[in-house]
């Protein structure tokens, strides 16, 4: 018997809305053979892409060892579509509304050969199309809900598990049994009240913390966790410091972004480590430490002098993790080599930047991917990433303006991931408390330009990892292996066609991001479906496109944009959580 498997993964669709309706087929076994095979199709609502990106659908077939052949043997697609009978590619533009029916049918080349079949019907709606030309995703530091977004629970009738509640908590239970109240602190020294605490002390969320906090599914392992003071210092925490939540006033905009657009209270971090495998994550959907190795790379990287990825000293090292048995007892150079997301833009044409302020920082996922980097020699040895896809496309941006700089000129890129410089980041013990006025002079300048970005823009806010600080929602169970998934960390959707005022209850993480990326431009994924934006949503609850534009509404800040353009202190590498 063979087994044979189809999977359609979002696309985009010029002008159009794709809705595929999949049946369950089982086709006879021929020449002679016995047993029957099971063609599955998965459906799914496809929004319509950017004017010029045409529909890509790849079809894998598993379960076999020999190659199979792709056709319609009854009915046609729908006009201008074609089927790649090597590839099992669906690709064109469709030209015509209406609803085509026809029948997919797989063979494979073994003796004898082995058939199946699924009926399908197209539905091409020109309705609901999805005008993104733009995504931006800024990507900030170590924060969970119930931390960063107290604020949003005003109002005790706004929080709860209720499906119009943000699910917040207000208090959460330790490893003694205890119920400890959340306690105020505040973001950064600049902004603390009488009693409030300044949020200088940082936790650790390396795997092995997030194992102590998790608990075994408790996740009342939180105080278990360990404190860290700056530069050595002592005693600067209080009691129970996991338990402790921003002041709202320290992040408004932030709270007016989650009340005005659409905020998801069920993002998980994918990974279950620190910012270095997360930041490998938004790029990849991975931090494999190569393409099938099965082996991830599971914690921040150390002996390397601050400078880390393709370009740290030979006697840098990281974790890897085994993610089939759970074992961290390798050690290796910090230095991958997987496909990512950005193969995928560069081979359909797309534009891509990453803005980041130091090159071999932890938080500058690209210089961990060889083939990015391209150092100007072998690794360990390398000193410089020099290769074409580092040089066109990562910014190296100091003090975060090149962002600003772009937007305001004209050149934004179709796909740009906007990593913060530590003062701006939310990282506990570092930042100066300005991230939340950072992020809005991002989005108040792609809202009011004069290219008119707001009008084919999606901006996502996320948070790379849970930090140490409580939450009260335990990550998705069964983990899909021994490094996925991890705690919930915040994300709101800014768009123009964004669901207003929406709490999004889908689950979503990481691999999400990169889904909606890959379903806007009609790209596939990024390694068939091994990596987490195949298991992942396109976070399409959080968009409607058929709805008015929201018309853009300033992010009232305490710092104006100006503040970010004039800073001029060098840019301190973050530390190594």
């Amino acid at each position: 018997m063979t087994r044979l498997k189809m999977a359609w993964p979002a696309g985009a669709v010029v002008g159009l809305m794709l809705i595929l309706i999949g049946l369950n087929g089982c086709g006879s076994v021929s020449g002679g053979g016995t047993g029957t095979q099971q063609l599955t199709v998965t459906t799914q609502s496809l929004p319509n892409g950017t004017v010029g990106v045409a529909y890509s659908a790849a079809l894998t077939a598993s379960g076999g060892t020999t190659p199979y052949t792709w056709s319609i043997s009854a009915g046609a697609l729908p006009s201008n579509l074609t089927l790649a009978a090597s590839t099992g590619v669906i690709s064109g533009k469709p030209s015509t509304a209406g609803t085509s029916n026809f029948t997919v049918k797989v063979t494979d080349s073994e003796t004898p050969p082995q058939t199946a079949t699924a009926q399908l019907s197209i539905t091409i709606n020109a309705a609901g199309q999805n005008p993104i030309q733009h995504v931006v995703i800024i990507f900030q530091e170590n924060r969970t809900p119930d931390n960063l977004f107290q604020g949003l629970c005003g109002n005790p009738a706004n929080c709860g598990t209720g499906a119009n509640q943000y699910d917040i908590a207000q208090s959460g239970e330790n490893s003694s049994g205890q119920i400890v109240t959340l306690q105020p602190s505040c973001l950064g020294t600049d902004s603390c009240g009488v009693g409030v605490p300044p949020d200088v002390w940082d936790m650790g969320h390396s795997h092995s913390n997030f194992l102590t906090a998790w608990n075994g599914g408790a996740q009342n392992g939180f105080d278990l966790d360990d404190v860290f003071c700056p530069q050595g210092g002592q005693n600067c925490a209080p009691t129970d410091p996991e338990y402790y939540y921003v002041q709202p006033s320290d992040v408004q905009p932030y709270l007016t972004l989650a009340q005005t657009y659409t905020f998801a209270d069920h993002m998980f971090q994918t990974n279950q480590g620190p910012s270095f495998p997360a930041h490998q994550y938004i790029i990849a959907g991975t931090s494999a430490y190569a393409q099938e190795s099965g082996y991830d790379i599971a914690d921040n990287p150390n002996n390397g002098g601050g400078v880390y990825g393709c370009i740290a000293p030979p006697a840098a090292y990281v974790k890897i993790i085994n993610t089939a048995t759970g074992d961290e007892s390798q050690e290796v150079y910090p230095c991958t080599d997987h496909p990512t997301l950005t193969d995928l833009l560069d081979k359909a044409g797309i534009s891509w930047k990453y803005y980041t302020p130091t090159a071999g920082s932890i938080w500058t996922g690209p210089v961990v991917i060889q083939h990015i980097c391209g150092p100007n020699q072998q690794p360990p040895n390398g000193t410089e990433c020099v290769g074409a896809d580092w040089t066109n496309h990562v910014d190296i941006q100091g003090q975060n303006n090149d962002i600003l700089n772009n937007i305001g000129s004209g050149n934004l890129a179709a796909v740009s991931w906007v990593i913060p410089h530590e003062l701006v980041s939310d990282h506990s013990g570092t930042n100066d408390g300005s991230g939340p006025s950072w992020v809005a002079a991002v989005v108040n300048a792609i809202g009011t330009s004069s290219y008119n970005y707001w009008a084919n823009t999606a901006i996502l806010i996320a948070w790379d990892d849970w930090g140490g600080w409580y939450d009260h929602v335990t990550p998705p169970q069964p983990f899909y292996n021994q490094y996925e998934m991890g705690f919930r960390v915040p994300m709101i959707v800014v768009s123009a066609y964004a669901k207003p005022a929406y709490i999004s209850k889908d689950q979503h993480d990481f691999g999400s991001i990169l889904r909606y990326i890959e379903s806007t431009f009609g790209l596939g994924f990024v390694d068939g479906d091994q990596y987490a934006d195949s298991r992942a949503d396109d976070l399409s609850d959080c968009f409607n496109y058929s709805q008015n534009p929201l018309p853009f509404q300033q992010v009232e800040a305490p710092l104006p944009a100006s503040h970010f353009l004039n800073r001029t202190e060098p840019a301190g590498p973050p530390d190594d959580d």
